[in-house]
């Protein structure tokens, strides 16, 4: 019952079936309707005929039409006595009420009609059973035709149906045969209209998978690209330790723990931005986002401080969102620590969270060099740098932030910073309804 041609089959074919099956109870209770009317009309007619006959003497003779239908006359004296019967039966109804009666006996139901003249009762009846005969057989003579038909009738569905799912086994020749690596969208020409959507949403799909690939494809190479230099560094640093001196050594064992710390933050935002491009659903649940912000810039905190900067959070406005903690997190983590690197030392660094109406606004402002207007646009792209950028840092970050603010639905602004030079960066996020 798996198949759909099956279950088309059965359906058409059952109901077909069955409407015969109902046709034909139908047309026989029609008929046996019509034959009763007949036949009680030939019991009235037949005992209206014989009123007027004197039974003292032979008995009249019946015609064919008579002994076909299987007629019984028995005449009663008026005193209850049978005085004629026309022929013998097995067990005949006795004396009933005058008029039409149904009788049952030992040799089944007869159909009774009872005329009293003036000097005897006359009685004519006829088994049910000539009328049933007679009734199947004109539901038979009707029928015998539509059962002929039947056969061509389910072969003309099993053709039909067959030739309306050509379609869908073209469809899935067309997606066995097709290569793995192929991602063309399916042919929608010569579909039925009830298919269409589907295949539009396989296209969809492939389409979506296609993107996927395609950013996972890009993502490798540069990720392979992105990383041949600083391990590039890394080797030659280490080949030069055992050819210089003790203090150039030193300066060698500081380049190479910062040139291995450049390479791990530089795997650590690869494989973020790579969680983030993953299609998974985001696990959201309700976030205090002024709480994690001051949670974000007490881990932070040490890093700043190493470079004399005064970070902290200025406004902490109420209100919940929803979302991935870890997510809000990592982009936390990038915006402050691009703000730490672009700082000059000495400098300031002020988190906010400020309500809007039905929405927070995060924002992350320093006093470094900010970025020009015509390059703000292409910051956010993967591995991209500005050009009076400092040095050190993997041109991830703004991308990871974007693709964190997309996948909860918030908005990314980079705007001059208030009073002064430097770089704001506004997230904002749907503020979650009290009611919710």
């Amino acid at each position: 019952m798996s198949s759909l041609r099956t279950q088309l089959l059965l359906w058409l074919l059952g109901a077909l079936l069955l409407t015969g099956l109902a046709g034909a109870a139908a047309l026989y209770r029609q008929a046996l309707d019509e034959a009763d009317l007949v036949f009680d009309q030939q019991l009235q007619e037949t005992a209206r005929a014989l009123r007027d006959r004197s039974f003292l003497q032979p008995a009249p003779e019946y015609g064919e039409r008579e002994a076909e239908a299987d007629l019984v006359v028995q005449v009663w004296s008026l005193t209850g006595v049978r005085v004629y019967l026309s022929r013998k039966h097995a067990s005949l109804p006795g004396l009933t009420t005058l008029g039409f009666s149904t009788v049952k006996t030992p040799e089944g139901e007869w159909r009774v009609y009872g005329l009293r003249t003036a000097f005897n009762v006359i009685q004519v009846a006829q088994p049910m059973r000539v009328r049933e005969s007679r009734a199947a057989h004109l539901a038979v003579r009707v029928l015998l035709p539509f059962a002929l038909l039947v056969p061509a009738l389910g072969m003309i569905i099993w053709m039909s149906v067959g030739r309306t799912l050509r379609p869908l086994r073209a469809l899935a020749l067309q997606v066995s045969t097709r290569p793995a690596g192929e991602a063309a969208p399916l042919r929608e020409q010569g579909l039925p209209a009830e298919v269409r959507p589907r295949v539009a949403s396989l296209n969809d799909l492939l389409a979506r998978l296609t993107s996927l690939r395609e950013r996972e494809r890009r993502f490798i190479a540069d990720a392979a690209h992105e990383l041949r230099t600083p391990l590039t560094a890394l080797r030659l640093q280490l080949r030069g330790l055992d050819q210089a001196s003790e203090a150039e050594r030193r300066q060698a064992v500081a380049d190479l723990e910062a040139g291995v710390g450049r390479a791990s933050r530089l795997v650590e935002q690869m494989l973020a931005l790579a969680r983030q491009d993953a299609p998974e659903p985001i696990a959201r649940r309700v976030i205090s986002l002024a709480e994690l912000a001051r949670e974000v810039v007490g881990e932070l905190f040490p890093a700043a401080d190493a470079r004399s900067l005064d970070l902290g959070v200025s406004e902490a406005a109420g209100g919940e969102i929803e979302g991935e903690v870890e997510s809000i997190k990592a982009l936390l983590r990038n915006l402050i620590d691009n703000a730490i690197r672009h700082s000059p030392v000495g400098g300031r660094i002020d988190v906010s969270v400020r309500a809007l109406p039905a929405a927070l606004e995060l924002a992350v402002a320093d006093q470094g060099s900010g970025i020009a207007p015509e390059e703000r646009a292409r910051v956010f792209d993967r591995f991209y740098r500005a050009p009076d950028a400092p040095p050190g840092g993997s041109g991830l970050g703004l991308a990871i932030v974007r693709s964190i603010a997309d996948a909860h639905g918030a908005t990314v602004t980079l705007n001059d910073a208030d009073g002064g030079p430097g770089l704001k960066v506004s997230v904002r996020f749907a503020m979650r309804s009290r009611a919710q």
